[in-house]
C-alpha cells in the first residue's frame, strides 16, 4: 500500500470512529452501492453499483457502518424495497459494512425526474452545452417534470432521510450527492432542523446568467434548498464562486460573504467549499497489475504502430471527442512524416443512449473516425482504433501504454481519467488537459494545457508531446503522480469529515 494512501486511510478511520461514536451517518444519492437483479430461480443476484458517485464513495463502505439511501433502479431493487418497507438491507458484497434503503416511486414519476428533468436539462445546463438560441425549450413538459417528477422524488428522499435520522441518538450527519437531489436538503432541514447536512455537487456550477435559462422559481428553489445545508461542496473554486454569485443573484434574503465563502440565510450559515474529488490509488494500481489487465495490455501493444495517443471517455458531447479527432487529422496533414508513426486508441463508453443528442454524437464520432481512417490509413495502418464498449479494465490497460493521454473535455466537474492515467502509465507519457476541466487546477503544472475549442492548439500540443525530450517527460510525469498520490480519494473524504467535525456543535451567533 502507498504510504501516503495508508496515512490518509488511518486519518479517515480515526476521524470517523470519533464522529460516529456520537452521530449516525446517512448518505443519499441517486444510484446506490449495490444493485439487486432477479435471477431465474426467483432469488436475487447482488452486484456492485455503477456510476462515478458510487465509485467515489466506495472507500467509505469498507470502513463505516452507515445507511445509504438510493433510488430503486431496477425490478430487483423494487422488489427488495417492497419486501423491506421502511427498513434498510445489509449489503452482501464482500468488504461492505453499510445498509441500503431504497426509495421506490412509480416508474412514471422517476422517468420524469431522471429522463426529462435531470439528464436532458440540468446536465446540459450545468455543462454549458445548450445552443441557447435554440435550446432548451422549457415547455409544459419540463414544468410538469419538475412538479410531478423532480420535486416528489426529492421530497421522498427527504422523507426517508428524516425517518432514518430520527432513529439516531445524536445529531445525524447527512451527506447528499449531486444534481438529482438539489431539493432534498430543504425538505430535511424543515423536518429535522438539528441535522448536520452536507451536499456535494459532482458536476460544474455555471454562472448565474446561464442559470437564467431556467425559470425563476426553479433556480430560486434549487439555491434555497442547497443553502439549507451546513456545507455545500463543489469540485473547484470556480464552481464555488459561481454558486456564491448565484445565491447573491437569486436569493434577495441572503447575505453572501465572498471572502469567507459562506451564505447567511434564514438565521443559518451555509459554508461553500471546494473539495476536488480524486481516485482510489491502491484500487487502480491493483487493477492495472491484474492478470486480466496484463492480458489486455499485451493484446493492445500489438495494435499500436509507433507511439500511442490514448483517450478514455464516455461517448457524450461534453467530452469533445470529435474535436480531438479533428486535431489528430490536422496533425497528420501538417506533419505527414508522422504517418505510420503514431496510433490513436480511443476507448469510448456508450452513455445515455436514450437521449437523442447522445445518440447523434456517437454517430458523428463514428463518421469522423471512418473519414480519418479512409483519408490517411492503408491496409497496414489504421490511424484511429475505436473501442466502443464499457470495459474499465481494458481502458486501464491501455493507459499503461500511452505516450500521450488526451483529455480535452469542453467542461468537466473534475475528469478522473486525467488522474487515473498518470498513476498506471509505464512510459512517462504526457497528459494533454483541457483548461476547463476541474482537474486542470491541480494538474496543470505537469500537463500540457489546451483550450477545448482550439483545434490548432490541440494539434500543436499533440506534436509537442510526441516529440518531447525524455527528461521533460519524466519530470512532468513525476509531478502528476506525486500530486495525485498526495491528494487521493481518502484525502477527499478526510477533508470533508474534518469540516463536519469542526462544525458539529457550533451554531451561528
Amino acid at each position: 500500500m502507498d504510504t501516503t494512501h495508508g496515512d490518509h486511510r488511518r486519518d479517515l478511520n480515526k476521524l470517523c470512529s470519533s464522529l460516529l461514536s456520537e452521530h449516525s451517518l446517512i448518505l443519499a444519492s441517486n444510484r446506490g452501492p449495490i444493485e439487486h437483479h432477479v435471477n431465474p430461480h426467483g432469488g436475487y443476484d447482488v452486484r456492485r453499483g455503477s456510476g462515478g458517485v458510487v465509485t467515489a464513495l466506495n472507500s467509505l463502505s469498507s470502513i463505516l457502518d452507515f445507511t445509504w439511501i438510493a433510488s430503486a433502479m431496477g425490478e430487483g431493487d423494487r422488489r427488495i424495497a417492497s419486501e423491506n418497507v421502511g427498513q434498510k438491507v445489509r449489503s452482501q458484497m464482500p468488504g461492505q459494512k453499510m445498509g441500503v434503503r431504497y426509495v421506490s416511486l412509480p416508474r412514471g414519476v422517476y422517468h420524469k425526474h431522471y429522463n426529462v428533468f435531470c439528464n436532458p436539462l440540468l446536465w446540459f445546463l450545468q455543462h454549458y452545452m445548450w445552443n441557447s438560441p435554440y435550446n432548451p425549450n422549457v415547455d409544459y413538459k419540463i414544468h410538469d417534470a419538475w412538479k410531478t417528477g423532480y420535486v416528489p422524488v426529492n421530497e421522498e428522499f427527504g422523507r426517508v432521510v428524516v425517518e432514518e435520522g430520527r432513529k439516531s441518538s445524536g445529531r445525524p450527519i447527512v451527506m447528499i450527492h449531486d444534481y438529482h437531489l438539489y431539493l432534498a436538503a430543504g425538505f430535511v432541514r424543515e423536518r429535522l432542523p438539528n441535522a448536520m447536512i452536507q451536499h456535494f455537487v459532482h458536476i460544474p456550477w455555471p454562472n448565474p446568467r446561464y442559470w437564467k435559462l431556467l425559470p425563476d422559481y426553479m433556480r430560486v428553489q434549487i439555491c434555497q434548498s442547497l443553502t439549507a445545508s451546513d456545507y455545500v461542496g463543489f469540485q473547484s473554486l470556480e464552481d464555488v464562486r459561481n454558486f456564491l454569485d448565484s445565491c447573491e443573484e437569486f436569493l434577495p434574503n441572503a447575505r453572501v460573504d465572498h471572502n469567507e465563502r459562506c451564505v447567511h440565510i434564514d438565521g443559518r450559515l451555509s459554508r461553500i467549499r471546494a473539495y476536488p474529488i480524486s481516485v482510489n490509488v491502491d484500487e487502480i494500481v491493483n487493477i492495472s497489475n491484474s492478470s486480466r489487465a496484463v492480458s489486455y495490455e499485451n493484446s493492445l501493444r500489438n495494435e499500436i504502430i509507433g507511439k500511442a495517443i490514448v483517450r478514455v471517455d464516455r461517448a457524450e458531447p461534453s467530452k469533445n471527442i470529435v474535436r480531438g479527432f479533428n486535431a489528430f487529422a490536422l496533425l497528420l496533414t501538417r506533419y505527414p512524416e508522422l504517418k505510420k508513426q503514431v496510433t490513436f486508441l480511443a476507448f469510448l463508453v456508450p452513455s445515455r443512449t436514450h437521449v437523442r443528442q447522445y445518440r447523434r454524437y456517437l454517430e458523428e464520432i463514428k463518421t469522423v473516425v471512418n473519414g480519418i481512417n479512409s483519408s490517411f490509413g492503408d491496409e497496414d495502418w489504421k490511424p484511429i482504433k475505436c473501442y466502443i464498449e464499457n470495459n474499465y479494465t481494458q481502458a486501464i490497460a491501455a493507459m499503461k501504454l500511452y505516450d500521450v493521454l488526451l483529455v480535452n473535455s469542453v467542461i468537466d466537474g473534475m475528469n478522473l481519467v486525467a488522474k487515473e492515467g498518470p498513476l498506471v502509465n509505464t512510459k512517462s507519457g504526457v497528459l494533454i488537459l483541457s483548461d476547463t476541466t476541474g482537474a486542470h487546477h491541480e494538474l496543470k503544472e505537469g500537463a500540457l494545457s489546451v483550450s477545448p475549442a482550439d483545434i490548432e492548439g490541440t494539434m500543436y500540443s499533440m506534436y509537442r508531446a510526441l516529440t518531447m525530450e525524455d527528461d521533460e517527460r519524466v519530470l512532468r510525469s513525476d509531478q502528476l503522480t506525486n500530486r495525485i498520490r498526495s491528494k487521493d480519494i481518502i484525502n477527499w473524504l478526510v477533508s470533508q469529515f474534518e469540516d463536519i467535525r469542526d462544525s458539529l456543535g457550533c451554531t451561528e451567533s
